[in-house]
Parts: C-alpha cells; sequence; structure tokens
C-alpha cells in the first residue's frame, strides 16, 4: 500500500484471460482477483476450516487404505470391513455437513487486519448463476454474533463491465469495484 494513501493496484504483469463462454472460467478468474484484493487491502486469509477438511480427507483415505490392505482375506474380515465401510460414509457425510453449513458459497475467510480493534474476520463469498452475467459479491463478518460485527454487505454486476471481447479482465476496473465494497462493509467509504 502506499504511503501517501493512494489506493493499492495491481502489479502490471500479464493480463489475466477467461474463456468468455466458461461461466466456470470467469467466476474463477474474479474470485481469485477478489482474494488477491482482500490480501492487498490487510487481510490475511484464515485456513482453519481448510485444514480441518484436509485432515478429515486424510482420514477418509486412511480408512480406505486400511480397508483395502487390511492382513486377511474377505470372508475372515467381514465385521472389519462392515466397520470399515461405516466409517468412510460417515467422514464423507461430516465434510458434507461442512461443506454446506460452514462454507457455502465462500471464496475466502480472513483474520480481522493487523492492528485493527476489529476482532472478527471476514467471509467474502460470490454467485455466478447459470446462464447469467450477474456476478454477485458478498461481505460478511466471520461471527455475526460479534459486537464488532457489521452489516454485511453486496454488489451484483454484469461481468461485462470488467471483460474485454477478447476476455481479459479489465483488472483496474474491477479492483477499484471490490475496494469500494470492502470500504463499505468497513464504513470508510467517503461518498456513497
Amino acid at each position: 500500500m502506499a504511503s501517501d494513501g493512494a489506493v493499492a493496484t495491481p502489479a502490471k504483469v500479464t493480463p489475466k484471460k477467461a474463456n468468455l463462454l466458461d461461466p466456470h472460467s470467469i467466476k474463477h478468474l474474479l474470485d481469485e482477483t477478489v482474494s488477491e484484493v482482500v490480501k492487498a487491502k490487510g487481510y490475511a486469509e484464515n485456513t482453519r476450516l481448510g485444514n480441518w477438511k484436509l485432515l478429515i480427507g486424510t482420514v477418509v483415505i486412511a480408512i480406505a487404505l486400511l480397508a483395502q490392505f487390511y492382513p486377511k482375506k474377505f470372508p475372515q474380515n467381514r465385521e472389519f470391513l462392515l466397520g470399515c465401510i461405516a466409517l468412510y460414509v460417515v467422514m464423507n457425510v461430516v465434510l458434507l455437513i461442512l461443506s454446506y453449513t460452514k462454507e457455502k458459497d465462500a471464496i475466502i475467510f480472513t483474520h480481522p487486519p493487523a492492528g485493527s480493534f476489529n476482532n472478527t474476520g471476514l467471509v467474502i463469498s460470490s454467485k455466478l448463476p447459470r446462464f447469467s452475467d450477474m456476478y454477485n459479491l458478498s461481505i460478511a463478518s466471520a461471527d455475526p454474533e460479534s459486537i464488532s460485527a457489521h452489516k454485511p454487505v453486496h454488489f451484483t454486476k454484469s461481468v461485462t463491465k470488467w471483460f474485454t471481447k477478447e476476455g481479459v479482465l479489465v483488472e483496474g476496473l474491477f479492483w477499484k469495484d471490490v475496494e469500494r465494497l470492502i470500504d463499505d462493509y468497513n464504513n470508510e467509504r467517503k461518498s456513497k
């Protein structure tokens, strides 16, 4: 961030390009850019949920390997195999529950910025509905029950505002829109 209070802008490296006929490619590129903007604004990524999902996934793999390479052959290890199958299903259900209840459409979870009086991070989520060009980006508190949580904010705009006909992202425009939304969440924007 510049010391004179200027807005941080992305470094000019190579233009980011997406296939305009593939909405998943567009959403992925926009989500990655949102993550960059959030990190540039001083928010560190909170990877706790991702680490839990990796741990549960590792347990699921260990269960599958144990069932596959158990020293006894099938008729003798029937109860053991049934237990492994049941554990495999239970752990996968736990992963699904985590995804549907905690993760939802989140792009990134953050810690509060360093030196901030705020004790809660952000949950930034996005949607790009199928067969639509309307990209919805929302910012909410990671702990909505906290006394320092702000009201959630969001915007919905057409992706055509941020891409050229060749599929190149006009990063400066998108960067400003995301920064404006973060400032709205933090109630720091001067004019609305």
